[in-house]
């Protein structure tokens, strides 16, 4: 299979072309440095994302309190990351970079506060 995709590790933006075999690069052209080797590898075979989002509140100044993953995650993990998110409320005062919950989802990655809530 052959697929195009832009590189977002430097400002080059470079278009990579390559041509996939069993879920494994075999061949990439375009890349104009080594980090687009690195990033082409990454996303097509091991895809991650660090997820940013909001947790439901209670008896705080906001009805939401924005998270994210302190750590890339799986990105086939997303969805079900969402779940488990819907189901969070926070019922205290907060800071920003705060754990919410430790190892979310058994990922060995912590759900942290991005803004200071009481």
């Amino acid at each position: 299979m052959k697929k195009e995709i832009i590189c977002i590790e430097c400002p080059n933006g470079c278009v990579l072309s390559l041509e996939i075999k069993d879920g494994e690069i075999v061949n990439l052209e375009g890349n104009k440095c080594d980090k687009g080797k690195v990033y082409a590898v990454s996303e097509i075979e091991n895809p991650v994302r660090v997820l940013t989002t909001t947790v439901m509140s209670e008896g705080l100044s906001v009805l939401m309190v924005p998270v994210k993953t302190r750590e890339p995650i799986p990105k086939s993990e997303l969805l079900n990351a969402m779940e488990k998110i819907r189901k969070i409320k926070v019922k205290r005062s907060v800071e920003a970079g705060e754990v919410i919950v430790r190892n979310f989802m058994g990922l060995g990655v912590d759900l942290v506060a991005t803004r200071s809530v009481s």
